[in-house]
């Protein structure tokens, strides 16, 4: 979506505030990215919503102060309180919260600024909703719910996108077709998007930066890439099933044998089940560590195609599962985590900075394009 640098520049957030809701203490500090997607992830009641209810101005705390890029939305020191409909923030919430006396068309520009109605085309392209704008919400799916809540937010020339588990209430088929939608436009719309869910699978599939919640904290803020390398957040990231995320691009198919092969760059390559995806178009890679195991050498003889040279970065034995060991492997600017059986770990004899190799068995992928 071509953007004015002047107005549309990706703003970094930065916030600090202090709320007590009750016996609920929400006490944050943090800087976000200002551009790509932020997972905020934590259990139900760790202040997720609150957070982003205080972002976006429909909530103002004890004690707080709030910045988007330059500008500042809140300042309880200096009593300054930018309205909610004066932040420039695009929300879209659980339920799409259409008007259902107005068409998609109407919904769309509802609160549209005129300056952004040159941007109306591009976006229900991009949004694939061209051949809804007649219809009444009544009518919609859910997910197409969805998208014209989405293009009503981008509609309204946001600085800032925030969503609040937008896809609560979608069944399996629809969750994963409007998820990986978000995915890719988040490469094509030139805003940060904060991404509020419970749901693991949802933030590791588009997420480039995580937030975890726990009890009103920040329990930790890093890209996601890095926190899920990290030993010592392992229990608190246990949905996550340890997994490591990678990006890639695909090279050539195999129409025979239908597989796609995906430089991961370094000289390193994946083999995945055929994808449709065109040559040159990026892949977010998700490798479970479970599904990684170790051999001394390349291995022959084995169903195995996905072979890569690594080395042992670091070692941990965790004592709440003290029959298993968990490593994080180097391979080039890549890392992955794995985990194996004590048994199997001492029979190898592996150690730091040992050099092995990684069979990868499966890995999850997601167009970015």
């Amino acid at each position: 979506m071509p953007t004015d640098p002047s107005t549309h520049s990706s703003p970094s957030l930065r916030v600090d505030i202090d709320q007590r809701l009750g016996n609920f203490h929400l006490q944050v500090s943090l800087a976000l990215p200002g551009q790509g997607v932020t997972g905020i992830f934590g259990t139900s009641g760790s202040g997720k919503t609150s957070l982003m209810r205080v972002i976006a101005g429909l909530e103002t705390p004890d004690r707080g102060h709030v910045q988007l890029g330059e500008r500042t939305l809140l300042d309880t020191r200096q009593r300054l309180v930018v309205p909610a409909h004066k932040r420039r923030i695009g929300v879209v919430f659980q339920e799409a919260r259409l008007f259902p006396h107005y068409r998609v068309r109407g919904n769309l520009t509802y609160g549209m600024p005129d300056h952004a109605a040159s941007r109306f085309d591009e976006i229900v392209a991009l949004l694939g909703i061209a051949h809804l704008l007649e219809r009444l919400p009544g009518t919609l799916s859910g997910g197409e719910s969805r998208r014209v809540a989405i293009g009503r937010a981008l509609l309204s020339d946001p600085r800032l996108l925030l969503m609040d588990e937008p896809l609560t209430g979608l069944d399996g088929a629809r969750k994963q077709e409007l998820l990986h939608f978000i995915a890719r436009l988040a490469r094509q719309v030139d805003i940060p998007i904060i991404y509020v869910s419970h749901d693991p699978d949802e933030i590791a599939t588009i997420a480039d930066h995580l937030v975890l919640m726990r009890s009103g904290r920040m329990e930790a803020s890093a890209p996601l890439s890095h926190l899920l390398q990290r030993f010592d957040l392992t229990q608190a990231l246990a949905g996550f099933d340890a997994a490591s995320i990678l990006e890639g691009h695909v090279i050539s198919h195999d129409a025979h044998y239908q597989l796609t092969r995906v430089a991961l760059g370094d000289g390193l390559e994946l083999l995945l089940p055929g994808t449709q995806t065109t040559l040159g178009s990026t892949l977010r890679l998700r490798i479970h560590a479970r599904d990684i195991a170790i051999a001394l050498a390349p291995a022959t003889g084995t169903s195995y195609r996905n072979q890569l040279p690594a080395h042992i970065e670091a070692i941990e034995m965790p004592a709440e599962t003290p029959h298993t060991v968990e490593l994080r492997l180097r391979l080039g600017a890549h890392r992955l985590r794995a985990r194996l059986t004590r048994l199997a770990f001492d029979q190898l004899g592996l150690a730091e900075g040992q050099r092995i190799t990684a069979l990868i068995r499966s890995v999850a992928f997601t167009s970015l394009q």
